[in-house]
């Protein structure tokens, strides 16, 4: 293995010798959506080759960030999931994510959304001062990517996947960023057509007040 010390007895640079290495955060990010098989994590990164994907497990193994485990039979596939230690990552992803969604604008060609990016971007541009008292679900669909979201109070949980009888069901594309940031009232943005909703207008006001985008 390549030395990757920097020679720094500080915490930040151990940090980097261990989680700096290309594409090893975007496991993170991924497995902190839910524990995955190689090929869906494989799936989940296109433009990561077989071979730098197998490195950087054993790499996060090594470190114990990353574990392997069984599932029950009659399933039997072997998973990977983030240890304790590698969970206390999820605040670092996150703050990482809310900081880089300030230089989005649009999507550069070849770049695609995958379903743990968009969970990852609603868990970081989540406040929960604006939750607060507030109980409901969502369902946001951008072409095939489609993910929910449970606030209840100050918490949130996400997950893949369609959620039957969701208080809102949103269906946008790249615009919902305008609406995430302000730039786009709720109610322009259905009179636009680049949002579609299904459920009540005030449900939508109030999703883009809990998740927003600080510029």
């Amino acid at each position: 293995m390549v030395n990757r010390a920097y020679g720094q007895f500080c915490g930040f640079s151990r940090a980097l010798e261990v989680v700096g290495e290309r594409w090893a955060l975007l496991i993170i990010r991924d497995l902190l959506v839910q524990p995955k098989r190689f090929t869906d994590l494989r799936r989940g990164l296109p433009g990561i080759p077989t071979n730098i994907l197998t490195a950087r497990l054993k790499e996060l193994e090594a470190a114990g960030i990353v574990e392997r485990r069984v599932l029950p039979r009659p399933d039997g596939s072997v998973v990977y999931e983030l240890t304790k230690y590698g969970a206390e990552l999820d605040e670092v992803v996150d703050a990482i994510g809310r900081w880089g969604a300030k230089s989005l604008d649009s999507p550069r060609p070849g770049e695609v959304v995958t379903v743990d990016a968009l969970a990852t971007a609603m868990r970081t541009t989540f406040h929960p001062k604006a939750a607060r008292g507030f109980h409901g679900t969502f369902e946001l669909r951008m072409g095939e990517i489609v993910i929910n979201m449970r606030v209840d109070g100050a918490r949130l949980a996400v997950a893949p996947g369609a959620l039957p009888e969701a208080d809102l069901v949103i269906e946008t594309g790249p615009a919902i960023k305008a609406v995430m940031m302000g730039v786009m009232s709720p109610a322009g943005a259905i009179a636009s057509g680049s949002v579609k909703i299904a459920g009540d207008q005030q449900l939508f006001e109030r999703f883009a007040a809990i998740f927003h985008i600080d510029m």
